[in-house]
């Protein structure tokens, strides 16, 4: 299942952006990052996504950024366990999308081992039957958002043990996930895996065998440059749209991560894609240059 970035309740509902809930079909089954702490306001932002056709409404509490803070939502709400069992129960009442949390385990001082179980089953009592975990702290007070997803310790030996404690929750695992097989284990206790800047960095090798190797489809067949090509009608439509190819292009410069022509495909597509003319054919081009690259 594909996340969006975090979109705020706010500018949804006070400030009418509701553009930034637009997804193409393609992007199907895709969830949506909601980012508020009023009830009624994270309410009617839900029914907004539900309107638009998402498969999941996910509040996250785990953005430890100093303007989240200052907006009240974000990590800071693990310190408002209360207020986030409240917005949730008021989401799930608001639209029949099914509703999910993504939270730290716990901010600056509070101990895991008494905030986090007490966090799950408040959110459980309120409904939510998935929620993800990153396993670390955030630590609000002398870290930057940047630091707070490398530098507080990671514990995955406590997302287990909240397993145990509610097996009637499904837990996905996040936080410090570079490969594929370093996640598989954990799917011997746990129910998922979230991916975020490997699975952005280097895509091919995070989810290329995801089907095959958690599911047990047949492997697949497709190369990366197959993908290169399913990628052209999409970008012609937003093209058709009034987009430009840098919006699209910019989050393809990981496709081929660690493989000859990498870096020229990266340069032909980052210097390339903001020229007011470029489109598919740039895109072929940069193609064609790794191509040359492996070749040789």
């Amino acid at each position: 299942m594909l996340y969006t970035e975090m979109v705020t309740a706010p500018a949804l509902v006070r400030g009418g952006a509701v553009h930034l809930l637009d997804f193409s079909p393609v992007e199907h089954p895709v969830a949506v990052q909601l980012g508020g702490s009023e009830p009624d306001e994270l309410a009617d932002a839900a029914r907004l996504c539900a309107e638009r056709g998402y498969d999941e409404i996910n509040l996250n509490v785990g953005c430890p950024s100093d303007r989240v803070q200052s907006g009240c939502f974000g990590a800071v709400l693990m310190e408002r366990p209360a207020l986030v069992a409240d917005c949730v129960k008021a989401m799930i009442e608001a639209q029949p999308v099914e509703v999910t949390v993504k939270c730290r385990l716990g901010v600056d001082d509070q101990d895991p081992e008494t905030v986090l179980p007490d966090f799950l089953s408040r959110v459980r009592d309120a409904g939510v039957t998935r929620v993800a975990i990153h396993a670390r702290k955030a630590w609000l007070q002398g870290l930057s958002p940047k630091e707070n997803r490398d530098v507080p310790p990671l514990d995955y030996d406590i997302v287990h043990r909240m397993k145990e404690a509610f097996p009637d929750l499904h837990i996905s695992l996040n936080g410090g996930l570079e490969t594929l097989e370093a996640g598989l284990p954990h799917l011997e206790t746990l129910d998922g895996l979230m991916y975020g800047r490997a699975a952005y960095h280097q895509p091919w090798d995070v989810l290329a065998d995801v089907d095959e190797l958690v599911f047990g489809d047949a492997p697949q067949t497709k190369t990366r440059a197959d993908v290169v090509h399913d990628m052209l009608p999409y970008i012609e439509a937003h093209l058709d749209a009034g987009g430009k190819l840098a919006q699209v292009t910019r989050h393809m410069l990981g496709l081929f991560a660690g493989q000859p022509g990498a870096r020229g495909w990266r340069r032909i597509l980052s210097e390339g894609a903001h020229k007011p003319d470029a489109g598919p054919a740039l895109v072929l081009q940069a193609l064609e240059a790794v191509q040359m690259a492996q070749a040789a």
